[in-house]
């Protein structure tokens, strides 16, 4: 439990930060400093407690598989499976998984925690939502679908203050990313703790099949 000091100054320092992400949504730093201060409070604790009770959730923390995208090697896979399908979606937008932080794991807590940065890009490809703001706020949807996720919850409020100020021409497109995020989370089999490691030869299509996610692929990567 914080102390009443230390949640206000948590509180203070995440409404500045959700600001400058609301100003601009590209503020990746912010975004995870943010996911760190959450980290350190009770709401965290809500999510490792629903990991716990999934059917392969106290597998998942008793072995804390890592994700390791090893683009060199994800680029020589077979087209149309799950590997080189997530390496063609970081590469045609330009993305490094460096850029998300690689958490130590040395318990139920820190293993949770690394392993939703590790496998947030892995959540795009499977879903099929894009990096854009859209795509952003409709995976945050379905995250908050999925489980008891705070800061997807802050997430989306950040989209919708940044929609209402700034963007309000996107708002349709946003607003029916959100509405597939839910209902596709609702739908869909727990994602948290999936082995990704061991579905990179997987196709997408069956990958996707198996996770019940077969309406994903709207938004996704180009053939």
């Amino acid at each position: 439990m914080l102390e009443p000091l230390k949640r206000a100054r948590l509180a203070l320092r995440m409404a500045r930060g959700a600001w400058r992400v609301a100003k601009d949504p590209g503020r990746l730093d912010e975004v995870i400093a943010i996911a760190d201060d959450l980290g350190e409070t009770d709401a965290f604790r809500t999510i490792l407690a629903y990991t716990q009770a999934l059917p392969d959730g106290p597998a998942a923390l008793a072995d804390r598989p890592r994700v390791d995208l090893d683009l060199p090697h994800l680029r020589t896979l077979p087209d149309g499976s799950f590997g080189r399908e997530a390496a063609r979606f970081l590469d045609e937008r330009g993305l490094d998984p460096a850029d998300l932080p690689r958490r130590p794991a040395g318990d139920d807590h820190g293993w949770l925690r690394a392993h939703l940065f590790e496998t947030h890009d892995l959540w795009h490809v499977a879903t099929g939502f894009d990096t854009d703001v859209a795509g952003e706020a409709g995976l945050q949807a379905f995250y908050l679908a999925q489980f008891p996720a705070r800061l997807a919850a802050i997430l989306l409020g950040i989209v919708m203050l940044n929609t209402f100020v700034w963007k309000f021409d996107e708002k349709d497109a946003r607003m029916d990313a959100i509405a597939r995020g839910w209902q596709l989370g609702k739908q869909a089999a727990p994602l948290l703790g999936v082995r990704w490691a061991e579905l990179w030869q997987v196709p997408l299509a069956e990958v996707r099949a198996r996770l019940r996610l077969p309406g994903a692929g709207v938004t996704a990567l180009a053939a």
